[in-house]
């Protein structure tokens, strides 16, 4: 997507933030999370607040950031500002109205005591949960673009640490490969720290990277992402080391049915938790539901983990657009876990998967 059609998404999605402020009473919007003002507006800089009203819009900085707010902000007034943000609200120089929305799941309760004793005389200030999650759920031509680029490099690494998989090798080794080579191939940065985990680590599902060499015979969680222009990609695949025993084949065979099940099953229209609880069933009837504790999957985007929730609780609709993962697991104490995962986006009332790589089981 060119800048002018970038600039075109993000001026209709103003539009559509500044008719739901409206709708809730609000005059002005402090927006305080970096993704959110960087959907918004564009702007990539680790430092910035932004103010929303309908007379006018103004992206806060820092000295930092002068040339690089200049170049890449053009739905709101970019300030470059010494003092800091609450001393320019402080200043009067900015509407307020009546009633200011702040993103009370976004900031810190320091900040927000200095934002409210700032503006405390001329207006109220209002807490909002999750303001922005039913807009960045549902992501643009352009969004998904660069979500397919990451998901695309995330597979070729994928493709290139796999066979290095050996006795002679540890898990942190893995997983560094795997932060050099996404770097390499044109990512920014991991969406996450990479998760390699080996035999019974691999029954912890967020298990970290240890100086660890792989056995034989043991099956290997691989979990990992890169971020291409702000967007996230996120995968996860198992494979073992040579032959397995028969335990590890069922259950991988298990997850692989469950997984291709969700992907097959999302339907627009449907909620969250009903994709959830066909996946779930699945693997309760084959006598593991205990060990798949997780939700089933989560929205994924300017951030590795947005608003939607794929889990018993997610009562989100799904809708043409929207980006999640569909990951389920079985882990078993002491002995292996198994997760695969892809990212799909609804696309003509179905799910599409990001990721290309196999899901059978691979023996090194």
């Amino acid at each position: 997507m060119d800048s002018f059609q970038e600039n075109a998404w993000q001026r209709a999605s103003l539009e559509q933030v500044l008719l739901k402020m409206d709708s809730m009473g609000f005059d002005a919007f402090v927006v305080t999370d970096l993704p959110s003002i960087r959907w918004l507006t564009g702007f990539s800089g680790s430092s910035a607040r932004l103010l929303l009203t309908p007379g006018g819009s103004w992206l806060f900085t820092d000295s930092r950031y002068r040339l690089q707010a200049a170049a890449e902000v053009k739905v709101a007034e970019p300030v470059i500002t010494g003092e800091g943000f609450v001393a320019a609200l402080r200043s009067g120089r900015y509407p307020l109205g009546r009633c200011v929305a702040l993103q009370s799941d976004r900031v810190s309760w320091h900040e927000a005591s200095r934002i409210i004793a700032a503006v405390d005389e001329r207006c109220r200030v209002v807490p909002v949960d999750g303001f922005f999650d039913a807009f960045r759920m549902v992501k643009s031509p352009g969004e998904l673009l660069l979500m397919q680029r990451a998901a695309d490099i995330s597979g070729q690494v994928l493709d290139e640490v796999i066979p290095m998989i050996s006795p002679a090798m540890r898990e942190c080794d893995i997983a560094a490969e795997i932060t050099c080579r996404h770097r390499k191939l044109g990512a920014q940065k991991d969406s996450f720290d990479p998760i390699v985990a080996s035999g019974a680590r691999g029954a912890m599902p967020h298990a970290q990277p240890a100086d660890a060499r792989f056995e034989p015979g043991s099956l290997i969680v691989i979990d990992m992402g890169c971020m291409v222009d702000g967007y996230a990609s996120d995968q996860t695949r198992t494979v073992g080391l040579g032959p397995v025993c028969a335990e590890a084949k069922e259950v991988y065979g298990i997850v692989r049915e469950a997984q291709q099940l969700g992907v097959c099953s999302a339907r627009c229209g449907m909620r969250a938790r009903e994709l959830d609880g066909i996946v779930r069933s699945f693997i309760a009837g084959h006598g593991y539901g205990e060990a798949f504790g997780h939700g089933l999957g989560h929205g994924i985007g300017l951030e590795v983990h947005e608003g939607l929730h794929i889990s018993p609780k997610g009562e989100t609709v799904l809708q043409e657009g929207m980006v999640f993962t569909i990951e389920p697991g079985i882990y078993l104490e002491g002995k292996f876990g198994v997760r695969i995962e892809d990212t799909v986006v609804m696309e003509a009332g179905r799910a599409r998967s990001l990721q290309r790589y196999s899901r059978e089981l691979t023996e090194l």
